[in-house]
């Protein structure tokens, strides 16, 4: 597993050790290194925050939480990559069909654990992008349909995007920090 820097974060601005995407890449590194760009943003985005103030609740009635948002985010690269792509045999994270909010919700455990586990989970994911074509396919389980490589690593960078967006808002309303 590749072992990550934690950057000083100075008070009120986010900065970090995230690599820009090269403008000048083929199609497997721009999506490879966009990816890898929008996981090292959501992380920085928690970077400097103790345990509680991760799981704190923006703002009612969300439920939206940092911690929630790391949980959701660590099941989606098991789910996507290695459940429904690679095929492997692995429980899912943080979901039941009696509750499917749980990622969300249900913040027990120790966040230190969590990112250990989320990082786990992102090394298994580049591990299956770096021996897979991004013609390869895997299955949708809820639905039987094949699927590509590609067309998951553009649909993983929309899920971090997304979730990016709703960190930027989330560590503002804790600490007024803001960054890109």
């Amino acid at each position: 597993m590749t072992e990550h820097t934690t950057p000083v974060i100075a008070p009120g601005r986010l900065s970090g050790d995230r690599i820009d995407p090269a403008p000048l890449a083929d199609e497997r590194q721009a999506l490879a290194e966009s990816l890898e760009y929008y996981r090292r943003t959501f992380e920085l985005k928690c970077r400097g925050l103790d345990p509680a103030r991760l799981s704190e609740r923006s703002v009612p009635p969300s439920t939206l939480t940092l911690h929630g948002l790391l949980r959701h985010l660590t099941g989606c690269e098991r789910w996507w990559f290695r459940i429904q792509f690679a095929g492997e045999d692995v429980p899912n994270l943080y979901y039941s069909e009696d509750d499917p909010e749980q990622d969300f919700t249900a913040l027990d455990g120790d966040v230190g654990e969590a990112f250990s586990l989320w990082h786990a989970e992102c090394e298994r994911s580049r591990e299956i992008v770096a021996a897979s074509s991004l013609d390869q396919t895997g299955t949708r389980i809820s639905t039987g349909e094949p699927f590509k490589l590609r067309w998951l690593m553009l649909r993983m960078i929309g899920e971090y995007a997304r979730h990016i967006g709703q960190a930027d808002l989330i560590r503002e309303r804790i600490d007024g920090a803001t960054g890109e």
